[in-house]
């Protein structure tokens, strides 16, 4: 069956989002990542600055912070209210058209169809390092930081969330390092793999 719906996760600094927005471009298809915000952000109710914070993200205190959260009368955090509306949110899109979603863990919200290629962009420290002093302008110290921060954030979200563990090769179709293979063969690997089942 061909893929419909590109899924894609990434360590930061590894390029994933771009090379999810070129693979999009290329195949002519919708292209998700902060797009999203302000509709999970009107189905939680919530702002979408809080959303553009927490959506993708643990809380910066780590998994502990999940347990102890502040949790309204039926249980539920207003972490769990904004991963329920996310979770809404990338159903839709994935039932409406052909898309390329970028992480909040639309590859296990989305693990039960057919028509879905999951992805994992990993890189090589000095590159993603590299990467990260020039996008925002850092020195290389913060630079590593932000990338050990986002990615401990990024994984404890998902590990959360999910009963998977956030990298695993084997909870993707497709793990591919960055560093090694550049961002246009990535971009082509993915583009031919959702072409030719």
């Amino acid at each position: 069956m061909e893929k419909r719906i590109i899924t894609i996760s990434r360590e930061f600094g590894s390029g994933g989002r771009f090379i999810g927005e070129e693979t999009a471009k290329k195949l002519g298809i919708a292209y998700y990542d902060k797009n999203v915000i302000n509709e999970i952000a009107e189905k939680s109710g919530l702002s979408p600055e809080y959303v553009r914070e927490s959506a993708e993200l643990s809380p910066k205190k780590g998994l502990f912070a999940y347990a102890f959260a502040g949790r309204d009368i039926t249980g539920k955090s207003i972490e769990d209210m904004v991963y329920e509306a996310q979770r809404k949110v990338i159903l839709e899109l994935a039932d409406r058209e052909s898309c390329v979603i970028i992480g909040r863990n639309a590859d296990y919200i989305l693990k039960d169809r057919d028509d879905v290629l999951n992805v994992f962009i990993h890189g090589d420290m000095s590159e993603k390092t590299q990467r990260i002093m020039d996008l925002y302008n850092v020195g290389e110290k913060e630079a590593v930081k932000m990338m050990a921060d986002t990615d401990k954030r990024r994984m404890t979200n998902y590990n959360f969330y999910t009963d998977q563990k956030w990298g695993k090769a084997s909870n993707y179709t497709l793990c591919l390092n960055s560093s090694q293979l550049g961002y246009n063969r990535c971009e082509k690997i993915i583009t031919e793999c959702s072409c030719n089942p």
